[in-house]
């Protein structure tokens, strides 16, 4: 990590989860609660900081969250590659286990770290109360002609990116394009640091190269339980959907307690921002208040 980053530590704490080293996590909302964690799984080039303004609003509403730094970002320790799915996800359950947070979980993916999500939740089934995917990926979508290709555009491009932040290229770019999220100051700071440090974006394209592994990964874990509350939040008023729209919303669709949410006004990354955070709360208290429904019918 670089020393500006290390110097915005504000946040959150580095725990240590054993032979992967340490990751930093930043807990937010009450000290307990019978209520689910909601985990937080950002995207790629993404870390603890975009989830900022959603953690904000998730408190307010009484909920704790956790979202943290995948291994090489932000203020996390590298981990071994491959960087994949599985990878991600191993580190993901020592970091809770190193927390002690024993579940249950309501688990928020955004983007590629819809391929994660699924993982996580299919290796984790008894713990796992619902899931929330926001404008994210799935292994499925490796099957449409043309998703092949744009992933292995983004690779190229990442590789491009950790090489100019190597050499100092993004560094005055920083402040201009360091947030498109729309964050909370000390969030913001920290997007706009890991934007030009050359270890998070070193990392953060060793996660992109890994993108087809990760993708057969989850589709090999199987598909969400029908009964998992699923809900995906995607950009705009839903009116004119996208081919990809039907893909996304595939687990949503697929599920007995499934939901859609459009946000107009939204792009992929402000989605996550202060201006709209409150749709992506409100969509993990609808998947709550399903699963709990659920929960209460059993017993």
């Amino acid at each position: 990590m670089s020393a500006a980053l290390e110097m915005t530590q504000q946040r959150g704490q580095v725990v240590e989860i054993g032979e992967g080293g340490s990751l930093r996590a930043v807990l937010a909302g009450p000290a307990s609660s019978a209520r689910p964690l909601v985990v937080l799984e950002a995207g790629s080039f993404g870390f603890s900081a975009d989830w900022a303004a959603v953690q904000a609003r998730l408190a307010a509403e009484g909920l704790r969250s956790l979202s943290y730094d995948r291994a090489g970002l932000g203020l996390s320790e590298p981990g071994p590659e491959p960087r994949d799915s599985r990878a991600i996800v191993a580190d993901l359950e020592a970091l809770l286990g190193a927390l002690g947070e024993a579940g249950p979980y309501i688990v928020c993916g955004h983007s590629m770290a819809g391929m994660h999500v699924r993982l996580f939740a299919l290796r984790n089934q008894a713990r796992v109360r619902a899931v929330v995917l926001v404008d994210a990926t799935t292994p499925e979508a490796m099957d449409h002609p043309a998703v092949p290709s744009v992933v292995g555009h983004f690779a190229r491009l990442s590789k491009v990116a950790a090489w100019g932040a190597q050499i100092g290229v993004q560094r005055p770019l920083a402040g201009a394009l360091g947030d498109a999220i729309g964050l909370p100051p000390l969030a913001k700071a920290e997007k706009r640091l890991a934007f030009a440090d050359a270890g998070h974006n070193h990392w953060a394209a060793a996660e992109v190269a890994a993108w087809v592994a990760s993708a057969d990964e989850a589709r090999a874990a199987g598909a969400y339980d029908p009964d998992l509350p699923v809900a995906v939040v995607l950009t705009g008023d839903g009116r004119q959907p996208l081919a990809r729209h039907a893909i996304q919303t595939a687990p949503a669709d697929a599920a007995r307690h499934g939901f859609v949410i459009h946000v107009p006004g939204a792009n992929h990354a402000s989605l996550l921002g202060e201006r709209h955070a409150g749709h992506i709360v409100g969509a993990i208290l609808t998947v709550e208040q399903a699963a709990g429904g659920l929960e209460r019918a059993k017993a």
